[in-house]
């Protein structure tokens, strides 16, 4: 029996299969990376930041078979870089290290911000902490966190204290700690934790909140005395400095909490591979141990964990800073 072809019969009957081919390519990530992935980083070089960037983009380029290139793009509280990511097209070649002040403190600090954290931005994991320390300087007679808030109380003026900028977590894990125990504390930004530092451990400042990454050659070489950890447990590079919680202040916790983001929209199929990868670049033992040995708190989570914990800070941060007046326009 002879077949009939009709050219747009035939055309029409191919469609179903064209649809389905073109699904599967769009859905399938492997073919995804096919080109360099650039991975943005809104501080200057030789930071906690760039470090931690630097130190997964190195295992993460053999994972993608592609070049994972750092771009350092500072300026603007981190805003800079945040909406140029934000504004780059949604296919998962352009990657944003975004911490606190990225995604959850901005919105609050400002009342017009070129970005939206919550709409522009997607999770894509949690890469690490940076617990706060409190720490102070020769200057201050103290030992314990107990002592630092019975000498802050008896000055009718309070004290002083440092941070790495206004708006850092460095800062606001400050004010955290005022309005938890009922001190007068009135802050002095710096432009980055070591120069506050330096000032803490000269004796022009009492005291600041740090990060071990930036504070642990101070506090290891007895120039500034740690005297808690804002954070759920002891530190294991600090196990003699107690926690918050420990002397009755539990709400205390605060961290600089460092992940990565992309631009909306991009496929889910794509997230999920640079997930993956991200993650399991993060649980190589050689990684672990060098993040861990630099101070970072290695974490690697799902985007679904990622977005929980910062619907969650959000409300905690954002209340906070409302309730402060604190303002950076």
């Amino acid at each position: 029996m002879r077949t009939l072809k009709h050219p747009i019969l035939t055309a029409l009957l191919a469609l179903p299969l064209l649809a389905c081919a073109g699904a599967s390519a769009q859905q399938a990530p492997s073919a995804y990376p096919s080109k360099p992935v650039r991975w943005i980083v809104p501080y200057a070089a030789g930071g906690g930041s760039d470090f931690l960037a630097r130190s997964i983009g190195q295992g993460l380029t053999g994972r993608l078979n592609q070049p994972v290139v750092i771009e350092n793009k500072p300026g603007g509280n981190t805003a800079i870089a945040a909406s140029e990511t934000a504004r780059a097209p949604a296919d998962g070649y352009t990657m944003l290290s975004a911490d606190n002040g990225t995604l959850v403190f901005n919105p609050a600090l400002y009342k017009k911000l070129s970005y939206d954290p919550a709409k522009d931005l997607a999770p894509v994991t949690l890469m690490g902490r940076f617990p706060m320390i409190l720490v102070v300087g020769p200057a201050m007679k103290v030992n314990t966190v107990q002592e630092f808030l019975a000498e802050a109380k008896s000055r009718k003026d309070g004290l002083d204290y440092g941070s790495a900028g206004a708006g850092s977590p460095h800062h606001l894990a400050m004010e955290l700690l005022k309005v938890e125990s009922g001190l007068t504390m009135t802050h002095v930004p710096y432009r980055g934790a070591s120069p506050a530092l330096a000032d803490v451990a000269g004796g022009q400042i009492p005291a600041m909140m740090v990060d071990l990454a930036a504070g642990a050659g101070f506090i290891n070489g007895g120039k500034v005395r740690a005297l808690a950890v804002a954070n759920p447990t002891r530190l294991a590079q600090l196990p003699d400095v107690p926690t918050f919680a420990e002397i009755g202040l539990k709400n205390v916790e605060a961290a600089a909490q460092v992940g990565v983001v992309v631009p909306a929209g991009t496929p889910q199929a794509v997230i999920d591979t640079l997930n993956k990868q991200v993650v399991a670049t993060i649980n190589d033992p050689a990684t672990r141990q060098r993040l861990i040995e630099f101070g970072i708190e290695p974490v690697g989570n799902t985007p679904a964990q990622y977005a929980e914990l910062l619907t969650g800070e959000r409300a905690r941060w954002q209340k906070l800073i409302s309730d402060l007046h604190i303002t950076l326009d």
